[in-house]
């Protein structure tokens, strides 16, 4: 059984920072490619960071020098780092595991940017 679980989502101020966190389980963790994506109300869900098996990151244009994604093999886990958060930010997050056709989804996490 996959499981993808993110934690660390919440309510921040404009300014402020917040760290996500992916715990996975039933995957051999280190082949996979591991992305963070977010969907705000009433938008499609987007690809906010990329990290591929060897460590290479990819970042969408609106969090580029904000937000870094990290992963820990060892643990099975894998971070997202949300610096200078914006109210555009706000949206649910989720946790994407993806080798070739094969793809995971954790159940997403709230984050809200709001004074």
């Amino acid at each position: 059984q996959v499981q993808l679980v993110e934690s660390g989502g919440g309510l921040v101020q404009p300014g402020g920072s917040l760290r996500l966190s992916c715990a996975a389980s039933g995957v051999p963790f280190y082949i996979y490619e591991m992305n963070w994506y977010r969907q705000a109300p009433g938008q499609q869900r987007d690809l906010v960071a990329r990290i591929t098996t060897d460590g290479r990151t990819d970042y969408a244009d609106s969090v580029k020098g904000r937000f870094i994604i990290s992963r820990d093999n060892a643990e099975n886990a894998v971070y997202l780092q949300m610096n200078t958060l914006k109210p555009e930010d706000t949206a649910v997050y989720y946790c994407n595991a993806r080798l070739l056709a094969l793809t995971y989804w954790g159940q997403g996490t709230q984050v809200t940017v709001s004074s």
